[in-house]
């Protein structure tokens, strides 16, 4: 319940590192082996992001338009990624953690420096369908991915993270469905609904905080949580 609650706070305020968190810790100090806890994450995700959606959409944190770009490529990408996990995921991974590295030392560096001029972000399906299909495939990505990539572009903060938090709903449910009419429910452990209780307990928590922080600390808050996990993928893939 613990490591559900931190994921998701953290999740909630940032657009992202539920599963990166969550998986390491049911990995790390659960013993969960690790397909088992990539697969319990997305089903815990189907329901701490639509808690999650929620609080956002009740805290005005939700660009709709912004929102129906997303949805429709990032399913797409999503049900594509996890049909072919098998034989797509893990190859890319490293080199997608290395490029998101190198992203989140550039949205620290603006956050400390000059901050992106606030505008309306212009690549957004080619994102949603790499984040779904990366998210799927590779056990994560959604939020890394789509999030900071708006945050380059000039996206408001909080209008980004509230927005990619909600359509992460739609995506995560279509790939738990997926992944449940091909491997079944045996993800559904008693760590799984630990996560699960503890994560939606966190997720009003995490829409309140993203209302209230100020853009610039968010996006600095965003880089460093973006390459400190995204360093600690890359060392986990070359060790």
């Amino acid at each position: 319940m613990a490591i559900g609650f931190a994921a998701q706070l953290v999740d909630g305020a940032l657009g992202m590192a539920f599963g990166v968190i969550a998986s390491t810790l049911m990995v790390g100090a659960l013993g969960v082996a690790p397909a088992r806890a990539s697969s319990a994450v997305h089903l815990v995700e189907m329901f701490t992001t639509a808690a999650s959606g929620i609080s956002h959409i009740l805290h005005r944190n939700v660009d709709w338009k912004l929102f129906r770009r997303l949805v429709i490529p990032g399913v797409i990408g999503g049900v594509t990624g996890a049909y072919l996990l098998s034989i797509s995921g893990d190859a890319a991974r490293p080199f997608v953690m290395i490029y998101l590295t190198g992203i989140g030392l550039y949205l620290l560096f603006r956050a400390f420096g000059i901050p992106p001029e606030r505008r309306e972000p212009k690549v957004v399906a080619p994102l949603g369908l790499v984040g779904g299909f990366l998210d799927a495939a590779g056990g994560g990505g959604w939020g890394p991915v789509v999030t900071s990539n708006l945050l380059i572009q000039g996206a408001n903060p909080r209008l980004t993270i509230g927005t990619v938090n909600t359509a992460e709903f739609v995506l995560t449910t279509v790939i738990s469905i997926t992944f449940v009419l091909t491997l079944g429910w045996q993800a559904f452990t008693q760590a799984t609904v630990g996560v699960l209780i503890g994560g939606v307990a966190a997720a009003p928590l995490g829409a309140l905080l993203v209302k209230r922080v100020q853009p610039r600390l968010l996006l600095g808050v965003v880089g460093a949580v973006l390459t400190l996990t995204s360093a600690w993928s890359v060392w986990q893939a070359l060790t």
